[in-house]
């Protein structure tokens, strides 16, 4: 085996992208940088049943907007079924393996006898294995379908998990599987095995799910004479609940996330730190601060718990740490996508404004459209909800009013949020008025909403004109 490191993440094209196959490819991919080594990428398709229309070019589209690049071309397996059988046949002529005519009846059959016994775990029975060579042939001549199980060898597989530690199996406990199956395509544990051997891959880094299948892996290693690589199995992504992660926690694919308005700078720093602990108190990295900090040894075993806050937390930290340009073309998309906002009727800078308001708040991209409505449609007012505690709607009316008056009179160069602030607080503290019973009903009237920025941000991006507008409708309908 070569002494360089190689890695792959080999997704299956009968679906999305999820968290969990992501951190799988993340922590793959910052192994062999962290060791200077390869990443590859290869596609599992060899199970014609289950393939998604659609389903590839989401996780190519996945793991581009994550940022993760492979080496190399992208390995097919559907395009290699001839070495497959090739390799089976070679199996099967050393006495690794052998041809198996179970029909579908015949194996359920055998199923409901072992479990009429009290089995919990149905087995291949090996009757085929039993068959003389002059049947098997004449079964082959005769063009009987058929698949080629492993013959699997007595005695125990051992070896070292790299976040496991040392695992040791009793090959009775595991089946003889299926390698070639009746379509002339090989099943996972033998495409597995050689794309790994032919891609010189040194370290098998995959989902926990895969450890049970592992000694099935090591013992076609020994029968083929190759190099076994290293493994390392991850734990599963967990719900708050400890139940695994699935569509009924909310989002779980990638694109999803993407869509809901996270950054692919906060998806892949949140998901590094499930299950990886990098033994400090940062918890910020970036991902090529990630390639040089990440450390096998430090993935922990146990499941990694998924919390949306702190996502959302990291995520609104990426957000404050763009430019305002920045920030606003990434918004620009999800404004565009609401109908209710004509977004072609406003310039860029008046974008910016809009979106440099909401900046410090925002959590998702996709929250800026409900965030801002008011910016861009004048909002409908609860008369209600402009009344200040103790305060009377007649107050409320009266300080209105002199707002309005007052804000006439402010010449369209002093028109800043600091400006605004200045002279209408000193002015309400001359008159004698509250600063929460005259500036509530003012924000209410101009964002129509009770949590939003300051007035006097609001009135700065509306600009004096429609900030005037505004104030003058609320009092004509009171």
């Amino acid at each position: 085996m070569s002494t360089q490191i190689k890695t792959r993440f080999a997704p299956s094209p009968t679906g999305d992208l999820h968290i969990g196959g992501l951190r799988t490819a993340l922590f793959a991919y910052l192994f062999a940088k962290k060791n200077q080594g390869q990443f590859f990428l290869r596609v599992e398709d060899t199970d014609q049943t289950r393939y998604k229309e659609g389903s590839l070019n989401s996780i190519l589209e996945g793991l581009k907007w994550a940022g993760l690049h492979y080496d190399g071309d992208l390995v097919y397996q559907s395009k290699r079924t001839a070495i497959y059988q090739k390799y089976a046949a070679e199996l099967v002529k050393a006495g690794h393996a052998y041809h198996c005519f179970c029909t579908a009846d015949d194996l359920a059959t055998m199923r409901q006898e072992q479990t009429a016994d009290g089995n919990t775990v149905t087995r291949y029975d090996r009757r085929c294995l039993n068959l003389t060579p002059e049947e098997v042939k004449a079964k082959l001549d005769a063009g009987t379908p058929h698949v080629i199980r492993l013959k699997v060898p007595s005695g125990e597989t051992e070896f070292t998990d790299l976040i496991r530690g040392k695992v040791k199996i009793n090959n009775a406990d595991v089946d003889d599987q299926i390698l070639l199956k009746s379509d002339g395509f090989p099943t996972y544990h033998l495409a597995n095995v050689i794309d790994d051997h032919d891609m010189g891959i040194s370290h098998v880094i995959r989902a926990e799910e895969w450890l049970p299948s592992t000694p099935k892996h090591i013992i076609l290693y020994q029968m083929f004479d190759w190099d076994i690589p290293e493994f390392a199995h991850l734990s599963m992504v967990l719900a708050p609940d400890r139940s695994k992660l699935s569509k009924r926690h909310g989002a779980t694919s990638v694109l999803e996330f993407k869509n809901l308005g996270y950054l692919p700078e906060a998806v892949v720093n949140y998901i590094a730190l499930l299950g990886w602990n990098p033994g400090t108190e940062q918890e910020v990295f970036s991902l090529s601060e990630l390639e040089k900090e990440f450390d096998l040894a430090k993935v922990n075993k146990s499941g990694a718990i998924f919390d949306i806050e702190k996502l959302n937390w990291l995520n609104g930290h990426y957000i404050r740490q763009k430019t305002i340009q920045e920030l606003a073309e990434l918004c620009l998309p999800y404004l565009q996508a609401d109908e209710n906002i004509k977004i072609q009727e406003y310039k860029n800078n008046y974008i910016e404004l809009v979106v440099g308001l909401e900046q410090e708040r925002l959590k998702k991209l996709s929250e800026i459209g409900e965030r801002t409505k008011y910016f861009f449609a004048r909002p409908t007012v609860d008369p209600q909800m402009m009344v200040w505690k103790k305060s009377t709607p007649e107050e409320t009316q009266e300080r209105l009013k002199f707002l309005l008056e007052f804000l006439a009179t402010v010449p369209e160069e002093n028109w800043t949020r600091n400006t605004l602030q200045d002279i209408v607080i000193e002015e309400i503290g001359r008159r004698g008025y509250g600063n929460g019973d005259t500036l509530w009903p003012m924000r209410v009237a101009l964002s129509g909403e009770e949590k939003s920025p300051s007035p006097f941000e609001i009135a700065e991006v509306l600009g004096k004109s429609e900030t005037i507008e505004r104030l003058k409708m609320i009092i004509e309908k009171a």
